[in-house]
This record gives C-alpha cells, sequence and structure tokens, in this order.
C-alpha cells in the first residue's frame, strides 16, 4: 500500500510538471509573435508583405516576407480567405478539437495539480495515516486477526495454574451474566509474570484464540517516541479505540518498558515516560470507567514496576507463569512433537526429565533441533537419538571433532571426568550419573553429566556438600594420578562453581555453625552485583573465608578419600573413557564391573554420537533454580 502511493505521487508530480512545462511554453511561443490591428493586416495583405496566414479559430497567424510573425483576431462573420486567395497568399487553417470545456480544464489543470498536492500533503502532515508527520500521537495498537496460525488453549500445556485463571477472563465475555448475577465485576487487568520463553506471549495469543472478541496487541516500547507528549497520546488513542470495540483486550507486551516506577535513578527518570505511566494509570483505573476493556501485559521484570500499576482496579490479577515442570515438559513436548514424525523408540518422559529447568521455547527450540538432525541425516522420522544429539547440542554446543588433542590432554581429561563420575556415583546424595564425555563441546574438553530423578525445589546441606566432593573430584583424579606439580587449569571451572556454592551456604543459607543463620550476601563486595565494599567487619570476613575454605577443603578430602577407596573401578572408567569417548549410565556401570560394552559382536563403540542430559553450566555466579538456590557444582 505505501509503495502504491509513493508511486502514485511521483506520477501525478511528473504530469504536473509536464502541464506547466507545456502552459508556459504555450504563453511564450504566444508572446513571441507580435500583435497587430486587424486594419494593419488587411493593409499588409493588400500591399503583398504577407507569404503565408494561418487561421486557429479567430486567431489569424500571419507570416510576411521578412520572415516576421504577427497575430491579430479576426472579427465575426468576416471572410478574408477569398481576398488572401486573390493575393496568392499560402492559407493554413487548423482544426479545432477542444471544446470550450476541455480548452478551460486544459487551461486550469495545473492549478488543480497544485491543490491537490497541498491537500495531500496537509492530510499527512494532520494524521491522515499513522507515518504521518503529526501522526505520533495515533495508537500503534493492531488488532490481531487470527486468520492464520489460530492458537487456542489446546496448544498451551505445562502452566496449567496460569491457563485456568486465564480461561476464567475467557469465559468472562463469553458468558457476563454467569458472574454478573452474583455481583462479580470483570477483572480490569492482568499481569503475566515470568521469565523469558516460559510462554506469556503464546497464553495472550490463546486468549485471542478463544475470545471471539477484539484484540489489540502492542508493544511497552510502542508508547514512547523521543517528543513530549506523544506516549501519553498514544495511550488516549489506545483506549479510545478499544472503548469503541468493547468488550474488547488489549495485550501489552514488555509493559516495564513504560511501567517503570517513578522517581527512580539520576535526575526522577525520563519525563517522557512517566507522562506516559501517568496516562496509563488513568485510563486503566481514573475518573471515568472503562467497562468492557481488559488490558493484558506481560513482563520478566515485575520488581521494576511501578506499585501504582500493580494495585487491585488496574491489574487485579497478578498471574505467575514460570518454568515447567516435569509434567509439563512432558506436555509441553507433546504439543511441539504434533507435527514431528516419531520414531518408536521416541520416549518423550525421558526428555522431559533429562531437561530441568528447561522453558518453552527451550523445549521448543529442541524438538525443532531434533528434527533438523534427522533430516540432515535423510531420516524418515525423529529417533531417540536425534533428540539426544539435539539436546548436547542445546546445552553444550556442537561437538568439536575438529579440535585436535594430544594424546596428554585426552588422557588427562579422561582421568579428570572419571574423576568425577566416580564419587557421583559413590555419593548417595548426588544425581544419578547420566553420561561421561571427554568429546569437546563449547569451551569444555569434557564433562560429567548428572540426571535427577525428580525437579528439585530447595538443597540440603548433605546434598551440598557431596556436590561439592563431586566438583573437586576432577582436580582430586589428577593429583592421584600424576601429583601436585601436574594438576592443570581444568579444574578452574570446577573451583569457581563450588567455592560460589560454599559461599552460598555460609552467607545466605545459614549452614554453618560459626557463621550462625545471618545473611552476608549483601555485605560481601562483588557479590551478586554488590560493589560497595565488604561493609562488615574483618573479624567477620576472616572467619566467613575460614567457613567457605574448610568446607571446600573437606569436600576434596571427601572426594580423594573415596578415589583412594575405588582405586580399580577409577582406572577402569578412565580407560573406558580413552578407548570410547563417550559413555552413558549403563555402559558405566558395565565398565565399573569389568564387563565388554560390544559383547564382541561389533567393533563400533556403543555410544556412537554422545547423548546427554542436564549440564551445569561453569560460572562464576550461578543461576538459582527453583528455590532460589544455585545449581550443583560438576565439571
Amino acid at each position: 500500500m505505501g509503495n502504491a502511493r509513493n508511486i502514485a505521487f511521483w506520477v501525478v508530480l511528473f504530469l504536473l510538471i509536464l502541464a506547466l512545462f507545456n502552459l508556459f511554453s504555450g504563453g511564450q511561443s504566444t508572446m513571441s509573435n507580435r500583435s497587430i490591428s486587424y486594419s494593419d493586416f488587411v493593409q499588409r495583405v493588400d500591399a503583398g508583405e504577407v507569404a503565408s496566414v494561418t487561421l486557429d479559430g479567430e486567431q489569424v497567424i500571419l507570416r510576411g516576407k521578412d520572415g516576421q510573425q504577427y497575430v491579430t483576431v479576426k472579427p465575426d462573420g468576416d471572410q478574408i480567405t477569398e481576398r488572401l486567395i486573390a493575393h496568392k497568399v499560402e492559407v493554413k487553417v487548423e482544426r479545432q478539437e477542444q471544446s470550450g470545456f476541455l480548452s478551460m480544464l486544459s487551461l486550469w489543470l495545473p492549478f488543480l495539480l497544485l491543490i491537490g498536492i497541498w491537500i495531500f500533503f496537509m492530510n499527512r502532515m494532520q494524521g491522515g495515516g499513522k507515518g504521518g508527520a503529526m501522526g505520533f500521537g495515533k495508537s500503534r495498537a493492531k488488532l490481531l486477526t487470527e486468520k492464520q496460525g489460530r492458537v487456542t488453549f489446546d496448544d498451551v500445556a505445562g502452566i496449567d495454574e496460569a491457563k485456568e485463571e486465564l480461561e476464567e477472563i475467557v469465559e468472562f465475555l463469553r458468558n457476563p451474566q454467569k458472574f454478573s448475577r452474583l455481583g462479580g465485576k470483570i477483572p480490569k487487568g492482568a499481569l503475566l509474570v515470568g521469565p523469558p520463553g516460559t510462554g506469556k506471549t503464546l497464553l495472550a495469543r490463546a486468549i485471542a484464540g478463544e475470545a471471539g472478541v477484539p484484540f489489540f496487541t502492542i508493544s511497552g516500547s510502542d508508547f514512547v517516541e523521543m517528543f513530549v507528549g506523544v506516549g501519553a497520546s498514544r495511550v488516549r488513542d489506545m483506549f479510545e479505540q478499544a472503548k469503541k470495540n468493547a468488550p474488547c483486550i488489549v495485550f501489552i507486551d514488555e509493559i516495564d518498558a513504560v511501567g517503570r516506577a517513578r522517581g527512580v535513578g539520576m535526575g526522577g527518570g525520563n519525563d517522557e515516560r512517566e507522562q506516559t505511566l501517568n496516562q496509563l494509570l488513568v485510563e486503566m483505573d481514573g475518573f471515568e470507567a472503562n467497562d468492557g476493556v481488559i488490558i493484558i501485559a506481560a513482563t520478566n521484570r515485575k520488581d521494576v514496576l511501578d506499585p501504582a500499576l500493580l494495585r487491585p482496579g488496574r491489574f487485579d490479577r497478578q498471574v505467575t507463569v514460570g518454568n515447567p515442570d516435569i509434567k509439563g515438559r512432558e506436555k509441553i513436548l507433546n504439543v511441539h512433537a504434533r507435527k514431528v514424525p516419531l520414531g518408536p523408540d521416541v520416549d518423550l518422559r525421558t526428555i522431559a526429565r533429562g531437561t530441568p529447568g528447561f522453558s518453552g521455547a527451550d523445549l521448543a527450540n529442541l524438538v525443532n533441533e531434533a528434527a533438523l538432525t534427522a533430516a540432515r541425516k535423510g531420516r524418515r522420522f525423529v529417533t531417540m537419538d536425534d533428540f539426544e544429539s539435539a539436546k548436547d547440542k542445546v546445552m553444550m554446543g556442537p561437538e568439536r571433532r575438529s579440535m585436535i588433542m594430544s594424546d596428554e590432554d585426552k588422557e588427562m581429561t579422561a582421568y579428570h571426568e572419571a574423576g568425577h563420575a566416580i564419587v557421583g556415583i559413590m555419593l548417595p546424595k548426588c544425581d544419578p550419573v547420566y553420561k561421561a564425555t571427554i568429546m569437546p563441546r563449547g569451551a569444555a574438553l569434557g564433562m560429567v553429566m548428572s540426571l535427577p530423578e525428580m525437579d528439585r525445589h530447595s538443597w540440603h546441606k548433605d546434598q551440598m556438600k557431596d556436590r561439592i566432593a563431586m566438583g573437586m573430584a576432577g582436580k582430586a583424579a589428577e593429583v592421584k594420578k600424576w601429583g601436585e606439580e601436574r594438576v592443570s587449569s581444568g579444574a578452574s571451572g570446577d573451583i569457581q562453581n563450588v567455592s560460589a556454592v560454599a559461599r552460598a551456604m555460609v552467607m545466605r543459607w545459614g549452614m554453618s555453625e560459626k557463621i550462625g543463620n545471618i545473611d552476608y550476601s549483601e555485605a560481601h563486595e562483588g557479590y551478586q552485583g554488590n560493589t560497595g565494599g565488604f561493609s562488615v567487619s574483618a573479624e567477620t570476613k576472616r572467619m566467613i573465608e575460614d567457613e567457605v575454605k574448610l568446607i571446600v577443603d573437606e569436600g576434596y578430602a571427601r572426594a580423594k578419600k573415596i578415589l583412594d577407596d575405588h582405586e580399580e573401578e577409577f582406572e577402569r572408567l578412565a580407560q573406558g573413557l580413552l578407548e570410547y569417548e563417550t559413555l552413558t549410565g549403563d555402559e558405566i556401570k558395565r565398565v565399573l564391573r569389568g564387563e565388554p560394552l560390544n559383547d564382541g559382536n561389533d567393533e563400533t563403540p556403543p555410544s556412537g554420537n554422545a547423548t546427554s542430559v542436564t549440564a551445569i553450566p561453569k560460572t562464576t555466579k550461578p543461576k538459582a533454580p527453583k528455590g532460589g538456590l544455585e545449581p550443583e557444582p560438576t565439571a
């Protein structure tokens, strides 16, 4: 549509220039002919000074024998043709094709074109289109029409509680009498809160598909421009459109872009943003009621929103959309796997169990990667191996098969990871070891992955101590095999994770009897973004560091003792990793028992392309899972 307008504009402009050129060129040609009286014209004809005459209606154009041109107008009824022929003057007659109307139109056409172009630009400036120069105040909200790809609540899984809350709003729109006869009022707003990728926007699209009422969608950043007052004007215009289409739903995505708390930051914040927020507050619940207009907003930063925006009467309901549990992940995988042909060996329950912490978007990406992997291999359906390979790629990055490792580095990596695996298997509070590999992926040369039996919502002291011991087992294995002088830098990530967990135990969770039940995390320099320095005494700081060191040293000593007690299994597993590169949980158990993996039936290592499960990232500041606790430290 915009291209057609531009083409039409340039065509009209070209015709205008052409018409003006013809007008001025015609006027100039007329002005170039000298005007004479009719009597003078007759005298010149009688004197034989005229070479030719052109009759153009009432206008007579004569050319003298000296080459000059003259113009005159003959009187009505005067016949001069015979006189001209008698004096042997060449006579030309121009055909008169234009009527008086056409002549008038040709005269006024340039002026009409100028007036039309002026009206066009004035209309654009006054906001005749949203892209006009004065159209900044128009709302950018789009009326969503699900002609294709309609989403319903059947497409939403894993967040049943949030879906139930919003299903009630849809039911209210469909059958308001069911609630109003008991005095219930329609909610004015619902705020969807949750981390990225959990399905907040998908829920909003499902509401649009289910409600059967007009659904407007807009982003929070679409309100604010560099011009003062534009955001407030857009809020007013959006609610005016919504009132005309009531009952309707307005969805504001990323509302924190405009709904941040007022008066926060240097200089009190941005005035334009605060004006926009004030207008939004008034429109949602001000002096005039907005009956039939429901606002649904989404954000992953509820903590920065203005308190006035969160009160009942504006956002009556705050719906938490969190990461799904194992049942929810299985349901989400079933939804995304509908259009994917699955092989008979695919077990979505196992995949869901091996993806704790995955959001809905992560699981959708996992299914897509598995389909792409199967397509690259030329398969007719997606197998379990494809899902495992996709999981490896999503969580750890692609295999670095082109990376050249020396035999010494490969051997050190094998013993390092074998140490993690042995200690993880022998400690009862560690999650079952699901896989060990020395295949480089991402920044890691190898890793051991543990698969929890179920999602964890809290961590216990004995569990954290076992994980610290498992984290320090890599360095303990290197020391056991080659001594203190040959320890590599491969344990740096393990030490960072273990130190972070030990500090959390001492400073946040009250798991140190010496320090007690006091939260020192906010006082620790550099901890969780604090840059103000350590605001406690030097003695307390020393006590904290001593306790952290004690917990880590105890974990290291436990790992070293386990490796000493199970030296034979440790050696078998390291050699098995050197031979096969990747071993799954059942294969690890067979290696520890000294059983062959291929039973002599084939020569191919059984693990081929390695499977994967939950890999704990090596970060200096681990992210807190459900329950607010740090993840377990593993290599």
